[in-house]
C-alpha cells in the first residue's frame, strides 16, 4: 500500500455508506481531481476502486460535527449536493486529510493554495469577541456542545468535554479562524473563570504558568464549566469494573488492517497503543461506541517485521505487504499489517520500547 506516482495523500478511513448509513472502513486515495476509495478484501486492496468523488466544486466542512458520536468526522459535498462523511483515527490525520483534500480541490488556483498553506501556519486573534456570548453559545441545547463523562486514567468525570472537542466547536461556530486561535480562546474562557481544567493532563498543563500552553487542544485533556463545579465539588466518579489497562497515557494510534484468529481474515481496527501499564487495544472503527474489541498486555511481548516476499507461515490471504508479528507472553500470535513500510517501523518501534 505505498504511494504510487500522482498520489497525494493514501490511507485508511472510515466512510457513511449512501443508501444503508452504516460506516465500512475503506482504502482512500487522494488525486489532484479525484478521491478514490477501495475495498480490501483478503488482506489486500482491490485493483479497481469501490467509488470516487470528483473535487471539482467540492466544498469541504472540516471538522463536521453532526455526528455526537463520530467527533473526527470531514464532509465533503459534491458538486451535484452530494454528502460524503470520512472519519479519521485522530485529529491530526484527520486534518491532515484536510488541508490535502482542500489544497486538492483549489490545485488550478495556486493563489489559493498559498493562502491555504500561509493559514495553517499563521495566527490572527480577531477583535472584539465577547467572551460571554461564547459561553451563552456554548450552553445553547440546540447548537452549543454537550458536556458528558469522559474517562482519564482509570476514572470517568461527569459533565466534562475534551479539549479537541472545544477547539472544533469554536471554530464550526465561527469564533475562530484556526486551531491555534481557538485554543488561544479557550485560554481566555479559562483566565476569566468561565472554564475549569479537571484531570491530571489539564491540571499539568494549567501549572506550567504558560497561557499560551494551559489550554490544551487534545483528546485527552477534561474541561468543564466551572458553574458545575460550584454546583456539585465532587464530579469524579469509579467505573464499576477495572480499566486498569485503559488508564496508561495513548502513545500512538491509527488504522491497522489485523487478521482473525479463527476465520482468519483481515479486518481494519483502530490501534491505540498505551503506556503505564503497557497494552495494545483495537477498536472496531464502524461502531460508534468507544469501547475496545480486543487488546492485550505488551509486558514480556515480542515484535519483528515479517518478509514481504511472499506469505510468511500463519498468514492466510493475498496480503499486500508491510506485515508485522506481536507474540504475547502467553504465546498468541498476532498478526498485523500497516499501510506502509514507514508505518511499520514506527508501530515496531513504539511498540518495542513498551515490551
Amino acid at each position: 500500500m505505498e504511494q504510487e506516482g500522482g498520489v497525494l495523500k493514501e490511507g485508511f478511513l472510515v466512510k457513511r455508506g449512501h443508501i444503508v448509513h452504516n460506516w465500512k472502513v475503506r482504502w482512500f486515495v487522494l488525486r489532484q481531481n479525484t478521491l478514490l476509495y477501495y475495498k480490501l478484501a483478503g488482506g489486500r486492496k482491490e485493483t479497481s476502486p469501490k467509488g470516487q468523488i470528483l473535487l471539482d466544486g467540492c466544498t469541504i466542512t472540516c471538522p463536521c460535527l453532526e455526528y455526537e458520536g463520530r467527533p473526527l468526522l470531514i464532509k465533503l459535498r459534491t458538486r451535484t449536493s452530494t454528502d460524503y462523511f470520512l472519519e479519521a483515527c485522530s485529529r491530526e490525520e484527520r486534518d491532515a486529510w484536510a488541508f490535502e483534500i482542500t489544497g486538492a480541490i483549489h490545485a488550478g488556483q495556486p493563489g489559493k493554495v498559498q493562502q491555504l498553506h500561509i493559514m495553517k501556519n499563521s495566527f490572527q486573534l480577531p477583535s472584539h469577541i465577547s467572551l460571554h456570548d461564547i459561553i451563552d453559545k456554548m450552553h445553547d441545547s440546540s447548537c452549543g456542545i454537550r458536556p458528558s463523562p469522559n474517562m482519564e486514567q482509570g476514572s470517568t468525570y461527569k459533565k466534562t468535554f475534551m479539549g479537541s472537542s472545544l477547539v472544533d466547536w469554536l471554530i464550526s461556530s465561527h469564533f475562530a479562524a484556526s486551531r491555534i486561535e481557538a485554543v488561544t480562546l479557550a485560554s481566555m474562557l479559562m483566565e476569566e473563570n468561565f472554564l475549569k481544567p479537571i484531570g491530571n493532563r489539564s491540571m499539568e498543563a494549567v501549572r506550567s504558568g504558560d497561557l499560551v500552553a494551559q489550554f490544551l487542544d487534545d483528546s485527552t485533556a477534561l474541561y468543564i464549566f466551572t458553574e458545575s463545579c460550584k454546583k456539585k465539588t465532587n464530579s469524579k466518579e469509579e467505573f464499576n469494573y477495572s480499566t486498569a489497562e485503559l488508564s496508561g497515557t495513548v502513545i500512538k494510534q491509527g488504522y491497522l488492517a489485523k487478521q482473525g484468529h479463527k476465520r482468519k481474515n483481515w479486518k481494519v481496527r483502530r490501534f491505540v497503543l498505551r503506556s503505564d501499564p503497557a497494552f495494545l487495544h483495537y477498536y472496531n472503527p464502524s461502531k460508534e461506541e468507544n469501547r475496545p474489541v480486543g487488546g492485550f498486555s505488551l509486558r514480556g511481548s515480542l515484535v519483528s517485521a515479517l518478509e514481504d516476499n511472499g506469505v510468511p507461515t500463519g498468514v492466510k490471504g493475498n496480503v499486500q505487504g508491510n506485515l508485522f508479528k506481536v507474540i504475547t507472553k502467553d504465546d498468541v500470535h498476532y498478526y498485523i499489517q500497516a499501510s506502509s513500510k514507514a508505518e511499520r517501523v514506527e508501530w515496531i518501534e513504539a511498540i518495542k520500547r513498551l515490551t
